[in-house]
């Protein structure tokens, strides 16, 4: 194949109708990195003998060694081809430009998928012919959903039902048909899923209309309106009632969103092997010979369709009337695969017929040279025809080219959608919404660019920095080698003048005859830059541009909001050519391209607009994953601490998952996806960014304390109160307050976790409103926690306060009803913590702190009522210590009392605040107010705390899901494994017409370390589990039992034989965070020790 040059890609950057920005999605091992080898042996960048050997895109040592991809890579490939647009003119050349992004397949880097995709306007989705629908495969499926990218479906390794198991044809098309079902029923769920919850907004908004109709008609009767007017507002109801807001609701036709092959969106393939086919390739093949139109046969080739073999008429399965004929794509397409496999390969039989591949190769036409067809290696002479017949790199690209939307087109549909679902869409200047939507690249567009990670690139691998390998110099590189040279022969000269022979000797040592200087040590240390991986949706960037760089949280309702976003300069371009760059002067809309000069101006992913006010923010992206696995680093080496730092910045800009925090006693942490995702971290860390010794401690993983009310508890320990009370009272005795806490009932703590993000909208907006001067957030603003909890929360469109208020009450109405303990609960809730979000609740029933679901907060209430009092008095009233019981809530959620873990499922009800009366020598009541603030926090935080305890305490353990692949032979050694690290399987099924078992199971994620490497050694490799993190899971166990009835001491004895599994979680963490753990001996049964001498 000749090599494209880079000014070719970079000439077709021009022409946005002829560019396809295509990402390649699937469950790991899938074969997507094979494929994509393929596509980029076309351009002679690799040997297409190596094509699925080599795997260009993994670029990484340790991807190369595992056999899986870890980073998402892009690289810009040509593509031509001739086509007619009627028969009778000659055919005309189209030139392409495909950028392709391949992502990573296994979980852990789920991340890398969502950063490909929201760059990308289609996706090659690769399916297992054998494995069929994994997770992964779900994901990735949900991911084309979630951004409205067009997918093609590619059923890949088909060639493992020839020789794997052994299937016939028919069985192969069965087993295909199937497959596909299970495919279009993923994409269905998403589809009614997505109806459901349209047809309840429509149903919402009726409902709204008719109640707001109805007080009209209420309204004006009391106020004994004319009769007409009266009249009048009762048929509108009735007009409501019956056509409801925009008349009867609108079905949409879903036919267009399933795969099916007569619509050329399914490619059948085998990368490995180097061949794939769509229907239109095989009609186009059987026009003419059957005398059938290629139209007509493109609707027939797939289904319950038969070819009367005298008539050649094509059949439907009414008209067989008995007879036993073939599906016609079996016959016609799958019968031919199957007979080449068997005359190159010896398919069952073991070994090949050369007759046979010489009577294939002249019936089809094919050109293979003569030395391959008298190869004795089946692979190659597999290889070579089916290269020749069905090459995969023709039917791939066709159907990119034909079936996927070029960049224009796709921003046409899928930006609106985008755009009215983002913060402050109203306040989007027109004009910058226009230019998107309309990929505009004219001067004066407004360039409009989204950055969706940061890339780690060393300073040698940057294009400027590249020594040329061939060819001649330049004048200008000539000139400056000259010149060096003769300034280093100078100072040589000087040098002899002012001492000796040997200093001259010196200075000729050092000048170097190429022209460069030997580097110090500390030079000669590869730097890392960090170059944006972006796509440009407007305008024309151009190096040197100065561009706003906008954060994710940024948004043009208040676009001077802290952080104000700053303009930045772009320094290079770059064209991404998988492992390599090439510079680029300027990028065209529609363009996937590289951008240097935001280093330490996006964390992550960011928006980069021409303009401030009326600017977009794309970078509201769903994270695939979420960091959930932490672990505590430290240099060996003291010294290197500032290193280890750096380096752990970087990283965290340069990883879309990976989180760096600094705990309170002085960790240095990171937060990582998973364990192999871990490992990479530390790899990175240790030779590309710290660049020095480092070693990481036990992994801390995340635990949550709850309450429940369980059958055996210990009584109260204030008897004359209701369980849960506490009456508390400050050190100085002039504060007492009186909570309550109970459990909150397990349904609206799970409402309350899904709408995190909800009530972060709805807090900032509140926040946004308010006049007065802001609190300080308890956990501190550098938590970023808060931030990684809500974005990878699922995204949320903008709601209103009564809306999430009347969710918020039929929850409670459905969990409890008509119980007097919550009916009110929905009014006076006052916070949700911890991190004013949680899914723990304080219900004010005093009347002293603002009301958080309030509609209008009334915010000089407090004034007003103070004004009331007179104003000799000093005292203080229960109002000023509002936002003290509240930051006490705060702390008192995010801190556990069983091991400090964050709690979940509580809700305390502050009855009564009472405070004594102060003398007239006592200090003035700004003294008071300082010096009792501490008091007040300690105390009711004790007392939540005190709270919690009187009922029985649970810990909840973070679960992972696991989904594990594996034969008949290594079923029970999978079982035993999950079942030793306390896991619970869930669902176990038999892939229908495989041997293979997929087994579904929860596991604590406390105990999963080293759970895939276990699992591969007990299965010989035959199995690998994919762990998805699903959530918390409560341990039905308390921690603090001991036995106390005579049945249980009689079993277990005093010192309980059976072990409690939440103990020693709790006590593990105790200890981790330097916490008094009860009831450990250091020593037990221990003997005395004596001298010889005694």
């Amino acid at each position: 194949m000749p090599v494209v040059s880079p000014e070719k890609l970079v000439a077709l950057q021009q022409h946005a109708e002829g560019i396809r920005n295509i990402c390649i999605l699937a469950h790991v091992d899938h074969g997507k990195t094979s494929l994509a080898d393929a596509l980029i042996a076309t351009n002679g960048i690799i040997s297409a003998k190596l094509a699925g050997k080599i795997r260009y895109l993994d670029s990484r040592p340790d991807e190369q060694l595992r056999g899986i991809t870890m980073e998402s890579s892009a690289i810009s490939l040509y593509f031509s081809m001739s086509r007619r647009a009627t028969a009778a003119e000659d055919p005309v050349q189209r030139e392409y430009l495909i950028n392709l992004i391949d992502s990573p397949g296994h979980v852990d880097f789920s991340s890398e998928v969502s950063t490909a995709s929201r760059l990308c306007d289609g996706a090659l989705v690769l399916v297992d012919a054998v494995e069929g629908v994994c997770s992964q495969t779900v994901t990735v499926l949900r991911q084309t959903w979630i951004e409205h990218l067009k997918p093609l479906l590619v059923i890949n390794k088909i060639d493992r039902l020839i020789t794997e198991l052994k299937m016939s044809a028919t069985e192969a098309y069965i087993h295909l048909s199937k497959l596909l079902e299970q495919i279009n029923a993923v994409i269905g769920s998403f589809f009614q899923g997505e109806r459901m919850e349209e047809d309840l907004q429509w149903r919402e908004k009726v409902e709204e209309r008719v109640a707001t109709a109805a007080a009209r008609v209420h309204q004006k009767a009391e106020r004994k309106v004319a009769t007409d007017a009266a009249s009048t507002a009762s048929d509108e109801l009735e007009t409501i009632v019956s056509n409801g807001v925009d008349g009867e609701f609108q079905e949409r036709d879903d036919e267009d969103l399933y795969f099916a092959p007569e619509k050329n969106n399914v490619i059948f393939s085998s990368a490995v092997d180097g061949w794939a086919f769509t229907v239109r390739q095989f009609a186009f093949l059987y026009e003419k010979k059957l005398g059938i139109k290629r139209s007509v046969l493109e609707k027939c080739l797939w289904g319950d369709f038969y070819l009367e073999p005298k008539s050649k008429r094509v059949l439907g399965s009414k008209h067989l009337k008995g007879r036993a004929l073939k599906p016609m794509f079996v016959q016609l397409v799958l019968d031919n695969i199957w007979a080449a496999y068997e005359a190159t390969t010896g398919g069952s039989k073991g070994k090949g017929d050369p007759a046979m591949v010489e009577k294939i190769v002249k019936s089809l036409s094919l050109s293979i040279p003569a030395h391959v067809i008298r190869s004795r290696d089946p692979r190659a002479l597999l290889t070579a025809v089916f290269s020749a017949w069905l090459p995969l790199s023709t039917a791939v690209l066709v159907s990119v080219t034909e079936n996927l939307p070029s960049p224009p087109t796709a921003q046409a549909s899928r930006l609106p959608t985008l755009i009215n679902g983002l913060p402050g869409a109203k306040h989007v200047d027109q004009k910058v919404r226009e230019a998107v939507i309309a990929s505009e690249t004219g001067e004066k567009a407004p360039i409009v660019a989204y950055v969706s990670k940061m890339v780690a690139v060393r300073a040698s691998e940057l294009p400027q920095n590249k020594r040329k390998t061939g060819g001649s110099m330049t004048g200008d590189e000539a000139r400056e080698i000259a010149r060096r040279k003769r300034a280093e022969i100078e100072k040589a000269r000087k040098a002899a003048e002012e001492g000796g022979l040997n200093d001259i000797a010196e200075a000729l040592d050092n000048t170097a005859l190429n022209g460069e200087q030997e580097m110090s040590p500390e030079q000669a240390e590869e730097v890392e830059h960090l170059i944006g991986f972006a796509r440009l949706y407007s305008g024309t960037l151009s190096v040197g541009d100065a561009v706003y760089v906008l954060p994710p949280k940024f948004s043009p309702t208040n676009p001077h909001a802290a952080p104000e976003p700053h303009k930045v300069t772009v320094t290079g371009l770059y064209l991404m050519m998988g492992r390599g760059l090439e510079s680029l002067a300027s990028v065209p809309a529609g363009a996937v391209f590289g951008i240097a000069g935001l280093e330490g101006h996006i964390l992550k992913s960011g928006t980069l607009c021409s303009q401030l006010e009326g600017s977009i923010n794309l970078a509201g992206m769903n994270m695939g994953s979420q960091p959930i696995v932490r672990v505590a680093l430290e240099p060996v080496n003291p010294g290197d601490l500032d290193k280890m730092i750096n380096g752990m910045r970087l990283l965290e800009q340069s990883d879309p998952c990976a989180v760096y925090e600094v705990l309170e006693s002085g960790e240095h942490v990171i937060l990582t996806a998973g364990e192999l995702h871990l490992e990479r971290c530390l790899k990175d860390l240790r030779e590309r960014f710290a660049r020095c010794e480092i070693q990481a401690g036990e992994p801390i993983v995340p635990y949550r304390e709850t309450i429940v009310s369980a059958s055996e508890m210990a009584a109260p320990k204030e008897k004359s109160l209701p369980r849960g009370t506490v009456v508390a009272v400050t050190p100085s005795k002039q504060i007492t307050v009186r909570l309550r806490v109970q459990p909150l009932p397990a349904e609206v703590c799970d409402f309350l976790e899904k709408s995190r993000a909800a009530i972060g909208q709805l807090y900032a907006e509140r926040k946004a409103k308010e006049t007065t001067k802001q609190e300080d957030d308890p956990d501190g603003e550098t938590n970023r926690d808060h931030e990684a909890t809500l974005a990878h929360t699922q995204p949320v469109g903008p709601i209103s306060l009564s809306d999430f208020k009347t969710r918020l009450q039929n929850t409670f109405a459905a969990a409890v009803p008509e119980s007097e303990l919550w009916c009110k609960a929905v009014d006076n809730i006052a916070a949700f913590g911890p991190r004013r979000t949680g899914p723990n609740i304080l219900i004010d029933q005093t009347g002293s702190c603002q009301k958080f679901l309030q509609e209008e907060p009334k915010l000089h209430d407090s004034k007003s009522d103070e004004s009331d009092e007179p104003q000799q008095s000093n005292s203080l009233g229960v109002k000023d210590f509002s936002d003290k019981i509240l930051y006490a809530f705060q702390l008192a959620t995010a801190q556990g009392p069983l091991c400090n873990e964050p709690c979940q499922g509580l809700s305390v009800f502050i009855e009564d605040v009472t405070i004594a009366a102060v003398s007239e020598d006592e200090a003035s009541s700004g003294e008071m107010l300082g010096r009792l603030t501490g008091e007040i926090i300690k105390t009711v935080r004790d007392a939540i705390r005190q709270g919690f305890l009187d009922w029985s305490p649970r810990l909840l353990l973070a679960m992972y899901s696991c989904e594990i692949q594996a034969s008949t032979e290594v079923l029970g050694r999978v079982y035993g494994v999950i079942t030793r690290r306390r896991g619970r399987i869930v669902a176990e099924s038999l892939n229908e017409g495989t041997p293979f078992f997929t087994i579904l199971s929860v596991l604590p994620v406390a105990e999963s370390f080293g759970f895939s490497d276990e699992i591969r050694k007990r299965t010989s490799g035959a199995a690998s589990p994919q762990l998805v993190f699903q959530g918390f899971e409560m341990l039905d166990e308390d921690p603090y039992w001991v036995p106390f009835t005579e049945d249980e001491l009689e079993d277990l004895g005093e010192l309980a034989d059976k072990e409690n599994v939440a103990k020693r979680y709790m006590d593990k963490v105790r200890v981790r965070k330097g916490l008094a753990v009860k009831g450990q001996k250091l020593v037990r049964d221990a003997e005395k020790q004596k001298t010889l001498k005694r």
